[in-house]
């Protein structure tokens, strides 16, 4: 008995002991020195993030202020967020079917057809613009769940769906719109109000406030539940240096903003479902399954997802956001009209997916390239605008830029499939 009394007071007590780390697993030290060591390990994998956007959207920052000095002013910035909001919304949406390795080429005559279904609805049957702009939004919708459905379960390929979608949705627009071919809508109501608003100051450093709460609050939670699964974890310097360099752009933005009109709400609008749609990407099932798919539809399918239904909600979700994006066109120009997402929208929308990071391959990307692309195709726009320069060297100077993120989009992946991190 004293014995067995003995051996039990000698046991090791594990119950409080930390798991032992995986050697396998890279861990990243809480030290600037850490810190370089994991950016040059994910540049050398092929993982370049949003480095090149962000150095891209530096040189022009620095070229067009240096060629006309009113370009980083706080009047050229904030008309520059309002004039990304529309083609933004529009890019949110590609990015989704981007991220399934497809295309969706009708998002310009869907954001056409929903501005002409607001306009007819709201001037000329007089309905409450609020219900005509719901009633557009749904009209997107249904129009994107016909192209998935087509495409998902009829197995025709989404580039011949939505180019007929392209053609087709572009002639009900015209029918629509009638001889007329514009509608002018009130400057006074509440479809004016999404890119004529502008929030006092303190509204914009609340946002600023709110953001940088949500977001310090969902890391230390993650941290906290990879601590306890006994993985490796961002320690509180590291934390802490991610929420200032995410301060940074914030409080600059709202500041300069503030010196103009305010925050506009039509850039509050679509950051918001860009930060919606990249916390369901990353944080939920149906964002694991959306990547599972673009990554490798077939592997998808033998796990269990139901690659059918991810595809028709993708393509739903695609025109939705289109129709946002008409109806921030109407919004802007105080009118629907046969032109409105019939020129060049649908090309720009897919530049700023592609521009902004998001891989034409499938599988990777974020809902972030929609801000980011945006930013760099409007400040692109604006830049040559004060300038004074033609429309043609836009188109010329765009399509060098798309060239050179395609390049290391494809330079990128060649360097995941060396690293052994797959095709996507």
């Amino acid at each position: 008995m004293t014995q067995q009394t003995h051996l039990t007071s000698e046991a090791p007590d594990t119950s409080t002991a930390p798991a032992p780390a995986d050697p396998r697993l890279l861990t990243t030290a809480a030290s600037p020195r850490g810190w370089l060591q994991a950016l040059k390990r994910n540049l050398r994998g092929g993982e370049l993030g949003p480095l090149p956007v962000i150095v891209g959207l530096i040189l022009i920052a620095v070229v067009f202020q240096s060629m006309n000095d009113r370009f980083l002013s706080p009047q050229n910035l904030s008309n520059l967020t309002v004039q990304i909001a529309a083609i933004g919304l529009m890019t949110t949406g590609v990015i989704m079917v981007l991220l399934l390795g497809e295309i969706d080429l009708s998002v310009g005559s869907v954001a056409g057809l929903s501005a002409g279904v607001l306009g007819v609805l709201a001037v000329r049957y007089g309905v409450n613009e609020w219900l005509a702009i719901l009633i557009a939004v749904v009209a997107g919708l249904l129009v994107g769940l016909l192209h998935g459905v087509i495409f998902a379960k009829v197995g025709v390929p989404a580039f011949v769906v939505t180019l007929a979608g392209l053609l087709g949705w572009q002639g009900l627009h015209l029918f629509l719109m009638g001889q007329d071919g514009s509608i002018n809508t009130s400057p006074n109501g509440p479809i004016a109000l999404l890119t004529q608003t502008y929030f006092v100051p303190l509204v914009g450093w609340g946002v600023v406030a709110i953001a940088l709460a949500c977001y310090l609050v969902s890391v230390l939670a993650a941290e906290a539940k990879r601590r306890r699964a006994g993985l490796p974890c961002k320690k509180a310097p590291e934390v802490a240096l991610r929420t200032l360099l995410l301060a940074l752009p914030l409080a600059g933005g709202a500041w300069v903003l503030n010196q103009y009109k305010g925050v506009p709400l039509a850039f509050l609008i679509f950051v918001g479902f860009v930060v919606s749609l990249d916390l369901v990407l990353r944080k939920t099932r149906y964002g694991r399954m959306v990547y599972a798919v673009g990554g490798n539809a077939e592997a998808a399918r033998r796990a269990g997802i139901n690659v059918d239904l991810i595809r028709v909600s993708v393509f739903a979700i695609a025109s939705a956001l289109a129709s946002l994006g008409g109806i921030m066109l109407v919004s802007r120009n105080f009118a629907a009209s046969v032109s409105t997402g019939a020129g060049e929208e649908l090309m720009m929308a897919i530049a700023a997916a592609v521009i902004g990071g998001t891989s034409l391959f499938g599988g990777r990307g974020n809902a972030y390239s929609a801000l980011l692309g945006g930013l760099v195709l409007g400040a692109i726009s604006s830049g040559l605008l004060l300038l004074q320069m033609d429309t043609s060297v836009r188109f010329m100077i765009t399509a060098a830029v798309l060239l050179v993120a395609v390049i290391l989009d494809a330079a990128s992946r060649r360097g995941r499939k060396t690293h052994a991190r797959g095709g996507a």
